[in-house]
């Protein structure tokens, strides 16, 4: 969508240009051919003729029809977004009934994993509508509590009996774009732990605004940290990805005016501030 705009605003920018530049060039040619000021008129009436019929070319041509296509993009994924999230309540609702009947230890197990990854399924799905709705206009703001978002996320990742956490934080209420905060946040907890040992312990703090993430990880040399917000750039090619995490963060905070400092050291670990006030 952003990119059709870009298309559109470009159009737009040629033909104001052409505009101006057809007008300088018809005055040029009047005063240095000494005309009167009634052919100067004819001549900016031939210019009016001109102009409306491009602009109205450039609208048949290039603007309809991509408005035509942005509105059906808008519909289709409207539809798809609505599709998806029956059979996301379906399950939601069918495992909640269930839990009424079942009583044995195993079955309840069972049931739990399926509630897992029905929770997990509805973030992506509250993902894919935030990233659409991103692409089609600007997100509004939430104001909530940092705390209870990194107590989540923490215990999210901590299901992956991964690395153990230390956290250390304070109630800290912010006003930002809540879903994208916690895709930054996320990005940030799984590059330490993908740095990282799986024995590693990974300690977060946030104490007056000051959101902090510390790992004991491979770190980084003086020249990565220079390229770390890259787009594509992996400090370690070994490792998964596509190196674009931190880029993406970066935007983030640029974005929501969080200030974002990296300390590291190679071989010994690296420690990401975000201060929020």
């Amino acid at each position: 969508m952003r990119y059709i705009r870009k298309e559109l605003l470009l159009a737009l920018f040629i033909y104001v240009i052409t505009m101006i530049v057809l007008l300088m060039a018809v005055y040029k040619f009047l005063v240095n051919w000494h005309m009167s000021e009634f052919n100067f008129f004819i001549a900016g009436v031939l210019v009016l003729f001109v102009a409306v019929g491009l602009g109205y070319v450039l609208t048949a041509v290039i603007f309809a029809p991509t408005k035509q296509m942005e509105d059906t993009l808008t519909m289709l994924t409207k539809n798809i977004i609505h599709e998806l999230n029956i059979p996301i309540s379906t399950i939601e609702a069918n495992s909640k009934m269930l839990q009424k009947t079942l009583k044995d230890d195993k079955s309840l197990k069972r049931l739990r994993r399926i509630d897992d990854a029905s929770l997990r399924l509805k973030k992506l799905y509250n993902e894919l509508i935030y990233s659409i709705k991103k692409e089609m206009h600007q997100i509004e703001k939430e104001r909530f509590d940092v705390k209870d978002i990194v107590e989540e996320r923490v215990a999210f990742f901590k299901e992956q009996n991964r690395n153990p956490f230390k956290v250390e934080v304070t109630s800290y209420e912010i006003e930002v774009d809540k879903i994208g905060f916690e895709q930054m946040l996320d990005n940030l907890l799984s590059n330490a732990m993908k740095y990282s040992s799986k024995e590693s312990l990974i300690f977060i703090s946030l104490n007056e605004g000051k959101l902090c993430i510390k790992d004991r990880g491979i770190g980084m040399t003086a020249t990565e940290l220079l390229r770390i917000y890259e787009r594509y750039f992996k400090g370690d090619e070994g490792s998964e990805g596509e190196g674009i995490g931190l880029s993406l963060v970066k935007t983030y905070c640029d974005s929501e005016n969080i200030r974002i400092d990296i300390q590291s050291e190679k071989n010994v670990g690296t420690k990401i501030c975000l201060t929020l006030n």
